[in-house]
């Protein structure tokens, strides 16, 4: 069936074509029903310079290509319909910078190794007032606000109409509550193929954002905004399966996890600070996994490469047989490149059978382990230069992507850099 006449049968009258480009910001065209089999054969044009992609002015237009197969009919907006789309170039070559045509690059890969990749996220997000930084709900105040039913309820318009959204797409939702910051909450919907799970969570931001936007509040998935409340992580749920994608292969008897699941979380230990750049890839996200505690008690984030049982003091918990947690991601993460650098690291787990060596049980807030071992990057810059030595994701990834990752992400940390800050001006304007 053409997009047109799937138009027609469901009343929508517009189409965005959506893609998120290297700095995580989603891009888009809103084309009209009557146009769409032509931008779905032909892609719809973007000048590439003006979108994170590491081109210039001088470089001829990049074409997005839809996929039909992740159409999102907007539950809050019904006329309109989203779908993620590749890029391509003039050439009819895809886009190496495009994240969505990396992580099929990874997903291609391991099925040539006979594996299908399952992952789930927890998206955690705050809800604030429109036009200022502060929470928009000025009763939630307790010390402990994870999973208060009070203000769960309080903002129960909002949480409802994201999870009824979630329902009438398909997703099974199966839980929302209010997590350990005030005004922060956090949706659950049911694991899929890596593919489907990176579609669903570029369009769970901007669907939440926009339900929030229509109840009068503002969401925000910035990893650390408020430095006494616990950060937005974005905790990603990992298991990989055989190419049917019917039986687990993390899956053992005698065991929580299998020789290649624990091979495969020894490849993620070993590339983990050059995993940061694409996991915390925001200068923010170091206030998060670094975090002193917070009025909860906890930071609820790892600052440690290490892992556990059903333990969540540490970057990877296994809360469960045949699947492991991996708690180190937070709410700036590319929905795409999140599990194409955890997947790629994880293959080269499996590759180079790496073993993980003991499970740590200590509590790693109140009891840290030694200090042989390696603590995450202090920040943005440290992460970047663990990423450009890893030869591991640029083999995996393609080095001119990591090339153009790079040059963006430093060109971020400098403009950063060059900031004066209230703190600096405070500390410093009368040494």
């Amino acid at each position: 069936m053409l997009l047109s006449e799937l138009a027609r049968d469901r009343n929508i009258r517009y189409f965005l074509i959506s893609f998120t480009d290297l700095l995580g910001v989603q891009r888009a065209k809103l084309v009209p029903a009557q146009s769409i089999d032509e931008m779905a054969e032909n892609g719809a044009g973007f000048a590439g310079f003006a979108a994170w992609l590491d081109m210039s002015p001088a470089d001829p237009d990049i074409f997005a290509i839809p996929d039909r197969n992740s159409l999102f009919q907007l539950p809050w907006q019904p006329h309109v319909a989203w779908m993620p789309a590749d890029l391509y170039g003039v050439d009819g070559n895809p886009l190496m910078q495009s994240p969505r045509v990396v992580l099929k690059q990874i997903l291609k890969a391991a099925k040539e190794q006979g594996y299908t990749i399952k992952t789930g996220v927890e998206c955690e997000y705050f809800l604030l007032s429109p036009d200022e930084l502060e929470i928009a709900d000025s009763r939630d105040r307790s010390p402990k606000p994870c999973y208060d039913q009070q203000a769960l309820m309080r903002r129960y318009d909002v949480v409802s109409e994201i999870c009824d959204a979630m329902l009438s797409l398909g997703w099974k939702p199966y839980q929302t509550d209010h997590e350990d910051g005030n005004g922060q909450f956090e949706m659950n919907w049911t694991y899929d193929d890596a593919i489907v799970t990176a579609d669903r969570h570029a369009f769970f931001k901007y669907m939440t954002k926009s339900i929030a936007e229509k109840h009068g509040f503002r969401a925000t998935f910035m990893p650390k905004p408020f430095a006494n409340l616990t950060g937005n992580g974005c905790h990603t749920h990992l298991s990989v399966w055989d190419i049917t994608g019917e039986t687990n292969l993390f899956k053992d008897e005698k065991s929580e996890l299998s020789t290649i699941g624990y091979q495969f979380i020894g490849g993620v230990l070993k590339s983990a600070s050059a995993l940061c750049a694409f996991t915390n890839p925001a200068i923010n996200s170091y206030k998060r996994i670094n975090a002193l505690n917070t009025v909860s008690g906890a930071t609820w984030s790892p600052n440690t490469i290490s892992y556990s049982g059903n333990n969540r003091t540490h970057m990877i918990r296994i809360p469960d047989l045949g699947r492991f947690e991996f708690r180190l991601a937070d709410g700036a993460a590319n929905p795409y490149l999140l599990p194409a650098s955890i997947i790629a690291a994880g293959l080269d787990g499996i590759e180079r059978k790496i073993n993980p060596g003991d499970r740590s049980k200590n509590n790693n807030y109140t009891e840290p382990l030694s200090d042989q071992t390696k603590r995450l990057p202090g920040n943005l810059l440290d992460a970047l230069r663990c990423l450009e030595k890893n030869t591991v994701l640029a083999k995996a990834m393609g080095e001119s992507f990591i090339n153009s990752y790079l040059k963006l992400k430093y060109q971020q940390w400098d403009q950063y850099n060059n900031q004066i800050s209230d703190w600096e001006l405070d500390s410093t304007l009368d040494c």
